[in-house]
């Protein structure tokens, strides 16, 4: 009995502190999110204004070059608040990467809200979770915590922090479980609920009780007209691997560009804004005004198509700069003109009614960051949550599978996954020689360490086996120790080498043959 009650004390410690997290997270994010969509109306109020006074426009170039600059001088400072920062948490989470939490949470938020204010099509949400992880890092840090108990802070930070930005508590969780964790550890997956609840609290007082992406769609999809959600599944996975290809193929392009330092090629797509603000204002900033103008005026088909052209280009250029934001919004943005696309097509040849082509921009939204992403349940649970409707469970759930399988098949990868290796992590790698350190792998049913003996798993030689949790319950391994799907594998390892003992534990556990030695 005792011993339970210390285990429950621990999980109720747990939770209290990501309440903590959640509550720091959410003032931090909501004021970011509020700051980023005031400068972005106030840059379209200015685009507008523009076509009265267009001889302003002279000035507009000499004020991106200087907030270029400004950008870059605080990107060259902290090197790891580029891009959406989702591939840094997930770095530190597998213990690649050691990045101090208060030069990434100040220098992010000030960058985040001067890169995507102006209207460059970046999303909010990438530097969200980093901001909530920075707080996370920050909190564990002051408290003095060990290293496992930092990570654990970590991710309900970053759980916090997709929650404030999107008012999605659940998903916030189960995104860091499914695609920055990837374990559904105990105490993780709690102290990051109680985080995202708390953060998804503050973040309502804020904006008010209304989804991000309040669409009406009233009408549930028939059952007879499955067929072509298999359909906009296919279509959305081929889209999704090649949005994949062309986003990690763009260091490559803008490394070409010899004469302008990395720090600052933020200045290319902040240059470009301009001529996209003065023709197409209402097309600026994340994407959620375009998803919620279909729902008010759906364009035909050849302006649907158009936009579709000028968001996925610019958003590749305003990504590939390196400027701090994400593409979680410009991904769901880009899937809900497939959707609308797809959806006109179908009308036109007269094999839907019009009234569910708002039905495949919601389900498309889904399909296409579950393609891109590799995570079906937390699009699926995303879109629920931002849309504020439940009764569609299953169509979302129907597309999102047909294109995670599509991209599987073809061979891609979790975007997030791709970026992290593809990070230069220089001087920025562990060096805690002499450390110690924990990890935790799960088993899943299939795996091939199910129904395996400890003896018989060839464990890498930096690591040591010391606990399995069971349940509720922790099992000290032996070499005849069954290892069964739903274990918890705990390994210790030396603090630098936990990010290459983790891959080779994954290797392991990918293995299709015999694992005897």
């Amino acid at each position: 009995m005792q011993r339970l009650k210390q285990f429950d004390n621990t999980r109720l410690k747990f939770i209290l502190k990501g309440l903590l997290v959640g509550l720091l997270s959410g003032v931090v994010v909501s004021m970011f999110r509020w700051l980023i969509e005031i400068s972005l109306q106030q840059s379209i109020q200015l685009f507008q204004w523009l076509h009265f006074q267009p001889v302003w426009l002279l000035a507009l170039p000499v004020i991106s070059i200087a907030l270029a600059w400004l950008i870059g001088m605080l990107v060259k400072g902290e090197p790891n608040i580029m891009g959406s920062g989702i591939p840094q948490v997930e770095g530190q989470l597998a213990g690649d990467l050691t990045i101090p939490w208060w030069p990434v949470l100040w220098r992010k938020f000030v960058t985040g809200v001067l890169g995507i204010g102006p209207g460059l099509f970046l999303g909010r949400e990438g530097p969200s979770i980093q901001l909530g992880a920075a707080v996370g890092q920050g909190v564990a840090t002051r408290l003095g915590r060990s290293d496992s108990e930092k990570r654990i802070l970590l991710a309900s930070g970053a759980a916090a922090g997709l929650s404030a930005a999107f008012n999605a508590p659940i998903a916030g969780t189960l995104f860091v479980l499914e695609e920055i964790y990837h374990n559904f550890s105990p105490l993780v997956w709690m102290t990051s609920l109680a985080s995202a609840i708390a953060a998804d609290f503050i973040s309502l007082n804020f904006f008010g009780l209304t989804p991000v992406l309040h669409i009406h769609y009233a009408y549930s999809f028939p059952l007879a007209l499955y067929w072509q959600l298999i359909i906009l599944g296919i279509v959305l996975g081929l889209a999704g691997f090649f949005y994949q290809r062309v986003l990690l193929a763009l260091p490559k392009w803008y490394s070409k560009l010899k004469w302008l330092p990395r720090y600052f090629q933020g200045v290319i797509p902040l240059l470009l804004v301009i001529p996209i603000g003065y023709f197409w204002p209402h097309a600026l900033g994340g994407g959620n005004l375009v998803i919620l103008g279909l729902a008010i005026k759906l364009p035909s088909f050849w302006p649907l198509l158009a936009l579709f052209l000028l968001r996925f280009i610019f958003s590749m250029i305003s990504y590939g700069s390196g400027l701090p934001g994400g593409i979680f919004l410009p991904i769901l943005t880009l899937g809900a003109l497939i959707g609308a696309l797809l959806g006109t097509l179908f009308t036109q040849w007269q094999w839907m009614p019009q009234i569910y082509i708002m039905n495949f921009v919601i389900f498309a939204m889904a399909g296409y960051f579950a393609g891109i992403g590799k995570a079906p349940f937390t699009a699926i649970l995303l879109i629920t949550e931002m849309v504020g409707d439940l009764r569609h469970l299953m169509p979302l759930a129907l597309v999102s599978l047909v294109a995670y399988i599509v991209v599987d098949v073809l061979g891609g990868a979790p975007i997030y996954e791709s970026l992290l290796s593809r990070l230069n992590f220089g001087n920025t790698l562990a060096r805690m020689s002499g450390k110690n350190d924990r990890l935790e792998m799960p088993v899943f049913a299939g795996s091939p360490l199910e129904d395996k003996q400890v003896r018989d798993v060839k464990w890498p030689q930096e690591s040591l086996l010391i606990a399995i949790r069971r349940q509720n319950r922790e099992v000290i391994p032996h070499g005849d120790t069954l290892l069964r799907a739903g274990d918890t594998l705990i390994v210790l390892t030396a603090h630098e080498r936990r990010g290459i003992v983790r891959r080779k534990l994954m290797q392991v556990a990918a293995k299709r043959k015999n694992l005897q030695t």
